[in-house]
């Protein structure tokens, strides 16, 4: 079988999207792979995968990545047996009727709360859509499966850390995009409540700003955290690629996750299936968490369920839960079957 998969990026450094380069090597397991994708830096892929970029990389403008793209599936369509497109609608428009034209079967993996135009014209021109949970697609349609996130459980693995650290008490970690969204202001809140009890705790928090109105929040938040004297026990640690996330994970005792997405956040998972506790405000866990896991937003609240689960023990059926539910060969074997089976 080969597979021809469209992404945004290919690059096992990355950290956001240095993730699907797992995922590509798992696809490889089962077909020969062919990527396009708009932009590639660094990659280390088995033979029968062959990776085609657009050219972002170099500063290649909209047009002309474009019109590569035309190019590229014109030559590549007609000996593929099927198309995957990952997460965005527009790689979808761009290939249009082509798909069609060559009888091509193509499915789209989406994961994102917006319900933008361009994603539900694509929802008409692909056959199967796939989505980790049913907050992650909020379109009505016959075409969509619910398959959970694909986390490579065999990576995201509970560990005791041999990592020293100069940083005492409790390891309170955060992994995500520096957004408002992300709620990461009410951390400072937090933090200046548990000091205030002489609570003995770190919070370290992985991500960073994308667009600009993330920049001034996180510019506001630093100035806060200065303000209030927490530098000593809040700390920002920047972007971290997905090959050493893993090791970010395991180094904390409890993942604290307080966004507004409503959707199943990839990175709880991943905590989860790292054998992390977890508190969450996400209202997508509430019927999958135990009470003790879930938290309102007020500071209050939060600083009170931190310290009843530091003295509580690690809840290993998290684990369980993402290696049943996440399972990232679990997910590829579903998309293979999308391929392979007759309609």
């Amino acid at each position: 079988m080969k597979l021809l998969i469209i992404t945004q990026k290919v690059d096992i450094n990355d950290d956001n999207l240095g993730f699907f380069h797992d995922w590509i090597k798992k696809f490889a397991e089962c077909a020969d792979v062919e990527v396009i994708a708009n932009c590639v830096g660094d990659y280390d892929l088995p033979s029968n995968v062959k990776v085609f970029s657009l050219g972002k990389e170099n500063g290649a403008g909209k047009f002309v990545r474009f019109f590569r793209y035309q190019w590229l599936l014109l030559k590549l369509l007609q000996k593929t047996d099927g198309i995957f497109f990952h997460m965005c609608p527009e790689y979808v428009l761009g290939a249009g009727l082509l798909p069609k034209v060559f009888e091509k079967k193509t499915l789209l993996w989406y994961a994102h709360k917006s319900a933008s135009w361009r994603l539900k014209f694509a929802e008409k021109l692909v056959n199967k859509i796939f989505t980790p949970s049913k907050e992650s697609f909020r379109l009505d349609s016959k075409k969509v499966e619910i398959t959970g996130h694909g986390i490579d459980i065999d990576k995201f693995k509970y560990q005791v850390s041999n990592i020293k650290h100069a940083d005492s008490g409790f390891k309170i970690i955060s992994v995500g995009r520096v957004a408002k969204v992300k709620n990461l202001h009410l951390f400072i809140e937090v933090a200046e409540i548990l000091k205030n009890k002489k609570y003995d705790f770190h919070i370290k928090i992985a991500g960073a700003p994308i667009l600009e109105t993330d920049r001034e929040y996180f510019k506001k938040i630093k100035e806060k955290i200065k303000e209030k004297n927490l530098d000593d026990i809040i700390k920002f640690v920047g972007p971290i690629s997905s090959k050493e996330i893993i090791y970010f994970y395991q180094s904390g005792d409890l993942f604290v996750n307080l966004s507004d997405t409503g959707s199943i956040d990839k990175a709880i998972v991943e905590a989860m299936s790292c054998g992390l506790k977890i508190l969450t405000s996400n209202d997508a866990f509430k019927n999958i968490l135990k009470e003790e896991n879930i938290t309102d937003k007020n500071p209050e609240n939060i600083s009170n369920k931190i310290i009843s689960l530091e003295k509580s023990a690690s809840d290993l059926s998290l684990r369980g839960y993402a290696v049943k539910n996440h399972n990232l060969d679990s997910l590829i074997i579903k998309i293979i079957q999308h391929f392979i089976k007759d309609e």
